[in-house]
């Protein structure tokens, strides 16, 4: 008897731990199941700057606009001086901004794409300067394909905060319509480098930007991490070093004039101007707030870190079946705010990241309780408890 049950009792001890285990991995997953790979690793940085080069058709046409003037932030953006600005609907209503990278793909943040994730339910516009007023090189483009990250949300909320979208059919290029170029994962640009931000997101928080919504810009400069870093940090958890920014995450920031990202934004491009060409270095992806005054820099997706990642998919994805596209739909013109909706915000978390970590720690504590080794004989007190019971029984 005292020999079945020890071995009862370790076989349940095994089951508990194995449990356990399984709890903890489970816990780890996101909402929605994907198969893990791992995490990237942040790719060297080098001092050399990209310079487009060889037979390739895009690498002459990306980053190249037809309006050279100075642009002064905080204004009303030009014609043409942003062309591979999208803005994506959804079910007709702009929610996000997006960028184009190629004739047949567009890039944006995945965040904004918790509505649904049926290609069917958008559309992306393109050679718009006035969301409100179309001209004859605006257009509206079907989705066939929307290509997630497959860490999007794993581990970190924030994180992998990108997402491809193949088009049905090829655009054609035109002086309003042009490809931004892709940086390569050994692309950098120098901290306080001159940037711009553009879109048609609101102007605060609570103040939508008029018709007929024109496109929106400002010049920004990038920022360190570490000292980006500084802002994000909850003051009551000092001696906890918690790290907001991640590798693949940009700052960039002008708070003495005020210029920031905000709803509608999200997606949009983060260019630099390197070598004569504009590369979109970063995807608007999660700022604070756009009260003013503006107190914290903006966060981006770091387009260079998934550049890799970019080439892949593109290659691997089959070539969209253009007689599969739906009928060409005419651009169609945003009006009232029923039409102009504001995208679903990523917000930092410090608050849910650190509980998230507290009750990792506890999960940790109990494995452990559960998983240590028994000791070889049982101590005194269980055997005379046992012993008890089992007298008690025979009587």
């Amino acid at each position: 008897m005292r020999g079945t049950r020890a071995q009862q009792l370790g076989q349940g001890g095994r089951r508990a731990c194995l449990g356990a285990v399984f709890l903890l991995c489970f816990s780890l997953l996101p909402l929605h199941a994907q198969d893990y790979t791992p995490p990237q690793i942040a790719p060297p940085m080098l001092d050399t700057l990209p310079t487009p080069n060889g037979p390739n058709p895009l690498s002459i046409v990306c980053g190249k606009t037809q309006f050279q003037g100075r642009i002064f932030g905080g204004e009303t953006a030009n014609p043409e001086r942003w062309p591979w600005q999208a803005s994506l609907l959804f079910r007709g209503n702009h929610i996000c901004g997006a960028v184009l990278i190629d004739k047949n793909w567009i890039a944006g943040a995945a965040h904004c794409f918790q509505r649904s994730q049926k290609p069917s339910d958008y559309r992306v516009l393109l050679g718009y300067h006035k969301l409100g007023s179309p001209t004859k090189y605006s257009r509206q483009m079907t989705v066939n394909a929307i290509i997630f990250h497959e860490n999007f949300n794993k581990f970190y909320l924030q994180r992998n905060d990108i997402v491809l979208m193949q088009l049905h059919k090829p655009v054609t290029y035109s002086s309003h319509i042009l490809p931004a170029c892709v940086p390569e994962n050994t692309t950098k640009v120098s901290l306080g480098s001159s940037c711009w931000i553009s879109g048609w997101g609101m102007l605060t928080e609570d103040k939508f930007l008029p018709s007929p919504y024109p496109l929106q810009q400002a010049q920004v400069s990038l920022m360190d991490t570490k000292k980006c870093e500084t802002f994000f940090q909850a003051p009551e958890t000092n001696f906890i070093k918690y790290k907001a920014i991640k590798d693949d995450m940009l700052c960039a920031e002008d708070i003495t004039s005020g210029k920031s990202i905000c709803r509608g934004d999200s997606g949009g491009p983060l260019v630099c101007s390197l070598n004569g060409y504009w590369y979109v270095v970063g995807l608007a992806s999660w700022f604070a707030s756009c009260l003013q005054p503006i107190s914290t820099p903006n966060i981006f997706t770091n387009v260079a870190y998934f550049s890799d990642w970019i080439k892949n998919k593109k290659q691997e994805t089959p070539d969209a079946d253009p007689f599969s596209a739906p009928p060409e739909e005419s651009a169609p013109t945003m009006i009232g705010w029923r039409r102009y909706v504001s995208d679903p915000t990523n917000r930092p978390r410090i608050c849910i990241t650190l509980l998230f970590s507290q009750v990792l720690f506890l999960q940790l504590i109990c494995l452990w309780i559960l998983c240590m080794p028994k000791p070889l004989c049982p101590t005194r007190l269980p055997v005379l408890q046992y012993q008890k019971a089992t007298s008690s029984l025979e009587e």
